[in-house]
């Protein structure tokens, strides 16, 4: 049992985005750096930014693991075209003029095989010139912060009546290069708090770079701040910033047209 994947309309409570502002920042950056209206979004959750793109003039497709979640993108964004399917494996037979990863789905991809074959999926789902659009937390943030390492956060929300509290640890695995979380779940009848545990691969602005160019993709930007996540509220003429030490890291790559394949 994942809670907040499990309950779609909890996890949306619990992380509220009413301006809508990944969506914008996703639709500023392809306006930005001249990407077409084809979307795909990998890893698109509750299909919140996904359904907003499609009623702002984007053919806006999902691909999500969760059934649940794929369930209530179906319920609440039908015009989003969207499948249960793994970031590492996905076979749409199509192509995109944009693929998008948000809020740091590219990195349940633990392994560099793992990244390896979802920048596959990507260049395979891509026309020539397409663009890639991620955002994530940035390994380098942790180098010189132990800010979200110096103890458990609690946070508490209620939902249909009912208060839930989490109460979440975070460590760093250096070996496996993962920032590992310990999130503990309770509310009122729970018998025994319910723990999950998640890890994301930390990757580190140069690092990322080299990725993308092994995979065919030449980086247009790659900024820690403004960004929908970051302190410095996003705008669409904000200026990118390069200093590369911020909490998220985003990047913008554009495919080169001789690495294009045909979906498989």
């Amino acid at each position: 049992m994942n809670l907040l994947t499990d309950n779609p309309e909890l996890y949306e409570h619990q992380f509220p985005d009413p301006g809508h502002t990944a969506a914008r920042f996703v639709h500023d950056l392809v306006t930005r750096f001249g990407g077409g209206r084809d979307l795909l979004d990998v890893g698109c959750g509750t299909g919140r930014d996904a359904g907003w793109l499609a009623r702002n003039g984007y053919r806006a497709s999902g691909v999500d693991s969760s059934e649940r979640m794929v369930e209530h993108v179906r319920r609440h964004h039908p015009e989003v075209d969207v499948v249960v399917g793994d970031m590492r494996t996905f076979a749409l037979g199509r192509r995109f003029d944009v693929v998008t990863c948000l809020d740091s789905a590219l990195l349940y991809c633990h392994t560099n095989a793992d990244l390896d074959a979802f920048l596959t999926r990507c260049r395979e789902h891509l026309v020539p010139g397409g663009l890639l659009v991620a955002e994530m937390r940035n390994g380098a943030f942790f180098l010189g912060s132990t800010e979200l390492l110096d103890g458990p956060r609690t946070r508490a929300v209620t939902w249909r009546g009912t208060e839930y509290t989490s109460t979440t640890a975070l460590r760093i695995d250096h070996a496996a290069q993962l920032l590992r979380r310990r999130r503990e779940w309770t509310w009122p009848g729970l018998a025994e708090p319910l723990v999950q545990r998640s890890a994301w691969r930390l990757l580190f602005p140069q690092e990322l770079r080299h990725l993308l160019d092994l995979a065919g993709f030449d980086v247009l930007a790659l900024f820690d701040g403004p960004g929908p996540r970051t302190d410095d509220p996003w705008t669409a003429d904000a200026e990118l910033s390069g200093a590369l030490s911020g909490d998220r890291l985003h990047v913008v790559a554009r495919l080169r047209p001789h690495h294009r394949k045909e979906p498989s």
